[in-house]
C-alpha cells in the first residue's frame, strides 16, 4: 500500500510540477487531475491484466510484470498454494474416513437435514436395497419402504434399534437387520445397519434346543413317574412288578443316552481341530462298528420277531487313521445305527471305506424310505427329525448326526448326505489325506 501511494505521488508530482511552472495554480491543478486520470487508467489496465492472469491456466507461473504488482502476485500464489495444501489434506482425510466406513462390516448411511441420502457404503446398499448413485439425495423413507421403519423414523427420539427384514441374503433363511438412527451435526442423521441373521438363528436354535431337551427328558420322566405311582398305590403281582421295572429301566436308559449325547456334543462344540492324535487301525475300528451294528439289528429283530438286516461290509483298506479313537468310533457307529433304525427289518445296509485322491471316505447306504430334499440340509441339526414319532420308536436321541458333524469338523473332514425319497439314503464321512497313514509297503 505504501508503494502504491509513492507511485501515485510520483505521477502527480511528475505531471503537476511542469503545469505549475507553465500555468500557475490552475495549470498545476489541471496537470494533477490529468495525472490522476492517467494513473487510474493504468490501474484499471493492471487490475484487468491481473484478473486475466489469475483466470488463466498459467497463473502459477512467474507473473509478467515488476514492482508492486509482482509482489502482489507472489503473495496470491503463496496463499493459493497454502489453500491447496490444506484442501489436499482435508480431502485425503475425508477419503480415508469414507474408505474406513466403506470397509465397515456394518451399513452406514449419511442423511442430510431433510433425511435425504447424502452417502452410503456398499454394505448399507446391500442391506437396504439401495443404489449409491441412483438413490443419491432421495428421502430415506421413500427408499426403505417398510411400515416398521416408517413408524420408527417418525419418532422424535431413537434410543434403541428396530429389526427389519433384509432385502437380499445368500442363505435360505430370511435376513434380519438391526437398524438405528443417530442424530449428529446440525439436524443431520446417521443410519446404521447390522446383519443379525446369525444371531437370530442362534437365538432360535437356543430356544428350540431348550424346548427339545425339556420335551425329550419330560417324556421318559412322565413314564417313570407314572410307573412309580402305580407301584406305590396299586397292588401288583411279582410278574407285573418285574414288567414295570423293565419298562422303567428302558426309560432310564433312554434318559442316560440323552444326557450322554448332550455331554458329548457339548464337549465337541467347545473344541477346535484335533490336537493330540493316535494311530487307529481301520480294520479294528470297523470290526467293532460292525459287531455293534449286528447286535442292534438282532435286538430289533427279536422284539419284532422278524429277520434281521443284512449288513454288508466291503473289504476295509489296510490303513490307519490319525485322530481320536472314541470320536471316530462314535461317528461311524452313528451312521450305521441310524441306517439300522430307519431301514425296515430284512433290508440291506452296505458299508464301504474307499481311498480317494482327497483322502478316505466311509459310505453307509441303506434301503430305507429315503428323505425328502427339503429335510436333507437340516438333518445334522440337534434334535431335528423328519418323523418325530418314528424316531422315538427306534430309540434315537436326535443328536447322532449333530455329533457326527462336529467330529468330522474336528478332524478336518465333513459329513455328506445323499437321499432320494423312496429309494434309500447314503451317508458319508469324508476325511482328508492328512488323516490317512498308509502301510510302509505302499509308501516304498
Amino acid at each position: 500500500m505504501f508503494l502504491a501511494l509513492v507511485e501515485l505521488f510520483f505521477w502527480v508530482g511528475f505531471v503537476g510540477l511542469p503545469g505549475w511552472l507553465l500555468g500557475g495554480g490552475l495549470g498545476a491543478s489541471l496537470a494533477a487531475l490529468l495525472a490522476l486520470m492517467v494513473y487510474a487508467l493504468m490501474l484499471v489496465w493492471k487490475v484487468e491484466r491481473l484478473d486475466r492472469w489469475l483466470n488463466s491456466s498459467q497463473w502459477q507461473g512467474d507473473p509478467p510484470w515488476q514492482g508492486i504488482w509482482l509482489d502482489m502476485a507472489v503473495r496470491v500464489q503463496r496463499k493459493f498454494k497454502q489453500l491447496e495444501k490444506r484442501a489436499f489434506v482435508h480431502q485425503k482425510r475425508l477419503q480415508d474416513f469414507l474408505s474406513a466406513l466403506q470397509a465397515s462390516p456394518n451399513g452406514v448411511v449419511l442423511l442430510d437435514e431433510k433425511a435425504r441420502i447424502d452417502w452410503c457404503n456398499d454394505t448399507a446398499a446391500a442391506h437396504l436395497g439401495l443404489d449409491a448413485q441412483r438413490d443419491h439425495m432421495q428421502h430415506i423413507v421413500h427408499m426403505v419402504r417398510d411400515p416398521v421403519f416408517a413408524r420408527y423414523f417418525a419418532q422424535d427420539q431413537h434410543p434403541s434399534d428396530v429389526i427389519l427384514e433384509g432385502r437380499s441374503h445368500p442363505s435360505l433363511h430370511a435376513q434380519k437387520l438391526s437398524v438405528q438412527l443417530h442424530a449428529y451435526g446440525e439436524g443431520r442423521l446417521l443410519l446404521l445397519t447390522r446383519d443379525i441373521t446369525a444371531l437370530a438363528q442362534a437365538e432360535a436354535m437356543r430356544r428350540d434346543f431348550v424346548a427339545n431337551v425339556s420335551h425329550e427328558i419330560r417324556t421318559p420322566l412322565t413314564v417313570l413317574s407314572g410307573f412309580v405311582e402305580t407301584l406305590q398305590s396299586v397292588p401288583l403281582t411279582a410278574q407285573e412288578v418285574q414288567q414295570y421295572l423293565e419298562l422303567m429301566s428302558v426309560q432310564s436308559d433312554r434318559m442316560q443316552s440323552l444326557v450322554a449325547d448332550l455331554l458329548t456334543l457339548s464337549q465337541l462344540e467347545g473344541k477346535h481341530l484335533v490336537g493330540d492324535q493316535e494311530k487307529i487301525s481301520l480294520s479294528d475300528l470297523m470290526s467293532q462298528v460292525y459287531a455293534d451294528g449286528q447286535a442292534l439289528s438282532e435286538v430289533m429283530a427279536s422284539k419284532a420277531q422278524e429277520p434281521a438286516h443284512r449288513l454288508l461290509l466291503s473289504p476295509v483298506p489296510d490303513v490307519d487313521l490319525l485322530g481320536v479313537h472314541s470320536e471316530l468310533m462314535s461317528a461311524a457307529s452313528n451312521l450305521v445305527h441310524n441306517a439300522i433304525r430307519y431301514t425296515p427289518l430284512g433290508g440291506v445296509i452296505e458299508m464301504e471305506w474307499r481311498l480317494v485322491p482327497e483322502g478316505i471316505v466311509f459310505a453307509v447306504k441303506d434301503t430305507g424310505p429315503g428323505i425328502a430334499a427339503e429335510h436333507v440340509p437340516r438333518l445334522s441339526e440337534r434334535f431335528y427329525r423328519v418323523d418325530r414319532s418314528r424316531s422315538r420308536e427306534t430309540g434315537g436321541t436326535g443328536l447322532g448326526l449333530a455329533i457326527t458333524k462336529h467330529v468330522m469338523q474336528r478332524h478336518g473332514g465333513e459329513l455328506r448326505i445323499e437321499s432320494v425319497l423312496g429309494q434309500g439314503s447314503t451317508f458319508k464321512l469324508c476325511l482328508p489325506a492328512s488323516r490317512v497313514v498308509l502301510p510302509e509297503t505302499q509308501l516304498i
